[in-house]
């Protein structure tokens, strides 16, 4: 029966909200359920509708795939680095220490991670989808790797730092050795041309000479008048000196004589070339020198010296000596500087050589002293006339000290002449003060020995050029050794030399580069060489020396 409280109407209303309420109640029941369970225990099927909708979605783009490029990125970052440091390692030399494997195996580490089987899927290029808890499992795994990796290099970089510093510290010095070695060369190339230039002043004076010679050519004129018997005499103390600089010789002179006991029994005999003759002959003719006797004389007035008699003259006309002096180029001269010295062609100049030819020059004489334009004279040189050369043609004061200055450092003793004929732990001397004794030197025909060796050198392979090793060769058994106080040498590259030394020296030499006569002299020895310039002399002030 019905309620008459209730009509029908409103009851079949009221039912249909409540079963529209149910269905609608039960439907976000089961969509609530299919909504927390997108795959089954396998992890590969889908259910209801969101099993339909994700592997469609899925096609487009998986949310998670960012992620995965992230942690893929992160890793491969990781093990490069490892790489790099494991390089770097190795370029330190630290492959002794564990670093270098430490390094290495964290590498392989992060290429072994990837290649787990659980984590291949991830990386195929047919994935559908992604198994976010693998996808977890392999980003826990890469953090760990990466924090390794951090913490190893973190360790390592106080050391890296150090081997770095020592590092750079090997490159900087080697660096500095590079531009040393190319500066100590310019050094010596440019110390060369100073040395080997003509000054100014030097200059000046040889023209303001010649100007005077051609002035007055009946002043100064030789030609005609008879020698002086002084010239010849073997009873005097005669000095040979041949220089192609005016005030160097004249300064050789005025100091032996200012030092001679009896000037007047002394005898010079200048040899100059051609073009310094006039200058030469007035410099010697505008004092007397203390009633010493002086020639002066040409090369050129030795007829006997010409290239048919004379190695050097000679090979002069060679084409390879040419070229090995005259064709060589201003960017290769710096290359070789032990023997870029040899390559001035004044070691090729007949002035140089004369000292090998004093008997023929001089043949009424038995003794003479030989002198370089570079020395100065602070004693009496006469008692070297009192010596007993015991049968020996060369008196010279010895050079060598330990291992230094033996005959190995001038001579190529890998050539099979050289090391049958000679020691190379013989004591070399020095030219600059020479005693000779030429009746000696023409018994054992010394300038005969001289050519012969000249001849065999001419391709340069028994020595270099210069006349110390042929000088060497030639007085090899026939050198008396004198005592060092007749002559000291390395006044012009060596500033450690003692003045006690030098004062009791009878003659000092300023071999080596820095010359008194240069900008470039040592200053502590200069005034030894000055005092004995005639400043007395108008050519000489008029040249505006600066001593």
């Amino acid at each position: 029966m019905v309620n008459p409280r209730f009509p029908r109407s409103t009851i079949s209303t009221l039912t249909l909200s409540i079963a529209f309420c149910i269905v609608l109640a039960l439907s976000f029941l089961v969509t609530h359920s299919d909504s927390s369970h997108h795959t089954d225990a396998n992890g590969g099927v889908a259910h209801g509708l969101e099993s339909t909708r994700r592997p469609i979605l899925a096609l487009k783009t998986d949310p998670l795939n960012p992620r995965l490029d992230q942690i893929r990125k992160q890793a491969d970052d990781h093990r490069s680095l490892a790489l790099v440091y494991a390089s770097y390692a190795r370029k330190l030399k630290l492959e002794s220490s564990k670093l270098v494997r430490v390094f290495a195996e964290l590498s392989r580490n992060f290429m072994d991670l990837m290649s787990k089987p659980q984590y291949r899927p991830l990386f195929g290029n047919d994935v559908s989808h992604i198994d976010e808890s693998v996808l977890r499992q392999l980003e826990k795994e890469v953090k760990e790797h990466i924090k390794t990796t951090r913490q190893v290099i973190g360790d390592a970089k106080e050391s890296f730092d150090n081997q770095l510093k020592i590092q750079k510290l090997k490159d900087t010095i080697f660096s500095v050795n590079e531009q040393l070695t190319k500066a100590k060369k310019q050094g010596a190339f440019s110390s060369l041309i100073a040395a080997k230039s003509i000054s100014k002043g030097l200059h000046c004076l040889s023209m303001r000479l010649m100007e005077e010679r051609i002035a007055h050519p009946e002043k100064y004129s030789e030609e005609g008048k008879p020698a002086p018997p002084e010239v010849q005499d073997p009873n005097l103390y005669h000095y040979a000196l041949f220089s192609d600089n005016v005030l160097a010789a004249s300064v050789v002179v005025n100091s032996a004589m200012k030092n001679a006991k009896e000037p007047h029994k002394h005898v010079f005999h200048v040899v100059t070339d051609k073009m310094n003759l006039g200058a030469m002959q007035v410099m010697f003719k505008l004092k007397d020198y203390s009633g010493a006797h002086i020639e002066v004389k040409a090369v050129e007035d030795y007829k006997f010296l010409n290239s048919s008699y004379v190695p050097v003259l000679k090979q002069l006309e060679s084409a390879n000596l040419q070229r090995f002096y005259f064709e060589n180029k201003l960017e290769n001269a710096t290359k070789d500087t032990t023997n870029m010295k040899f390559r001035n062609p004044k070691y090729l100049s007949i002035l140089n050589h004369l000292r090998f030819y004093l008997p023929e020059m001089y043949p009424k004489l038995h003794k003479i002293l030989f002198l370089d334009d570079d020395i100065v004279v602070q004693k009496d040189l006469t008692g070297l006339w009192k010596i007993d050369m015991d049968g020996k043609v060369n008196g010279a004061v010895e050079t060598c000290f330990g291992s230094f200055h033996r005959y190995a450092q001038y001579m190529n003793f890998s050539h099979p002449l050289i090391k049958e004929k000679f020691s190379p732990k013989a004591c070399a001397w020095a030219y600059g003060m020479n005693f000779f004794d030429l009746d000696a030197w023409r018994r054992t025909k010394c300038t005969e020995e001289y050519h012969y060796w000249q001849n065999l050198n001419e391709n340069r392979t028994l020595w270099k050029l210069g006349t110390l090793p042929p000088g060497l060769i030639t007085y090899y058994s026939t050198t008396k050794p004198l005592h060092k106080s007749w002559h000291v040498l390395g006044l012009g590259y060596n500033p450690s030399i003692g003045m006690d030394e030098i004062k009791n020296a009878a003659v000092v030499h300023f071999n080596g580069n820095m010359k008194p006569w240069l900008d470039i002299a040592m200053s502590q020895f200069k005034p030894l060489w000055t005092k004995y310039v005639d400043y007395e002399l108008d050519f000489v002030r008029a040249c505006n020396f600066d001593f």
